[in-house]
């Protein structure tokens, strides 16, 4: 794995514990020698994954659409800082950047991430691991609910089993690097070639 990409809150959330596990994960990403794509801010949950990475002599890309730049600060230490259009421009470079990607606990922009990662891979857009740090329970609520769109018949089983998790940060290369992706879809070996 070349590059983690890093999905976390421009917020620290409401107990230390967050910015620890954010900071962890940035620290073995660069331990590792594993480069960090994240979302480009240097506040929060997302500027203590890259300075923490910065500090071990990491590799740290951030993206960050302009409107953004201002709101969320965005961190002028990166190895790289590339400033997009629009939310659906990063998305795409995120995952264009990376070789897997992990959700650290977090609000509605970290959810609309891994809810759109998890649909590509599922829809063979790309193969690359998803995982979730589920730090003392933090997504229990949310595989959960997966689990029961599995029960309604909204989700296949096979489709459920693609998110990993992750319960510490030391954790998440290895599962990361454990994961092999679904059976590609019939539809997707039929598609014409360009």
């Amino acid at each position: 794995m070349r590059r983690l990409c890093v999905y976390c809150g421009s917020s620290p959330g409401t107990h230390p514990r967050y910015l620890e596990a954010a900071r962890a994960i940035g620290r073995l990403c660069a331990e590792e020698g594993v480069g960090v794509v994240y979302g480009g801010a240097k506040v929060g949950c997302m500027g203590a994954v890259a300075d923490a990475a910065l500090e071990a002599g990491g590799e740290v890309i951030g993206v960050i659409p302009h409107g953004l730049v201002q709101l969320e600060v965005g961190h002028t230490g990166l190895t790289q800082l590339e400033v997009v259009d629009t939310l659906h421009e990063r998305k795409t470079r995120f995952e264009e950047l990376s070789d897997a990607f992990v959700v650290l606990p977090g609000g509605h922009g970290s959810h609309d991430e891994l809810f759109e990662a998890l649909t590509w891979l599922q829809l063979a857009i790309h193969d690359k691991g998803i995982a979730v740090l589920n730090l003392e329970g933090y997504y229990d609520l949310l595989l959960q609910h997966l689990d029961r769109c599995v029960e309604e018949g909204f989700i296949r089983a096979e489709h459920r089993r693609t998110l990993l998790v992750a319960k510490r940060p030391e954790d998440v290369l290895p599962v990361l690097r454990g994961f092999e992706p679904p059976p590609r879809p019939t539809w997707q070996a039929s598609r014409p070639q360009a």
